[in-house]
């Protein structure tokens, strides 16, 4: 009985470990990845800093495209501004260094 109810414990054990280390990874939206991104960086390279976008939204200008790009978790942002496919603006509300 003692073996039984220490296996339970074992296995409720590894699995709650499990669960665990399934939840989201550590987030990109943090001040460090927000200060590697500079003007006119490029879609792709912002990609690969943040990865995707949580939302976007396009105008079509007359003489230009903008595009903007947010990326939320909670209640931390990061807005970015691209004009004809380069970063043109950037803001967050990640505070300072």
């Amino acid at each position: 009985m003692v073996s039984c109810k220490l296996s339970v414990s074992i296995l409720l054990a590894i699995g709650v470990l499990l669960v665990g280390g399934c939840s989201n990874p550590a987030s990109k939206i943090n001040r460090a990845n927000y200060d590697k991104i500079h003007e006119k960086s490029s879609k792709e390279e912002v990609q690969a800093i943040l990865g995707p976008p949580t939302s976007t939204s396009t105008e079509d200008k007359i003489i230009y495209k903008r595009t903007t790009w947010r990326y939320q978790e909670g209640d931390k942002y990061i807005n970015l501004t691209f004009k004809n496919d380069e970063l043109d603006s950037k803001d967050t509300n990640l505070g300072t260094k």
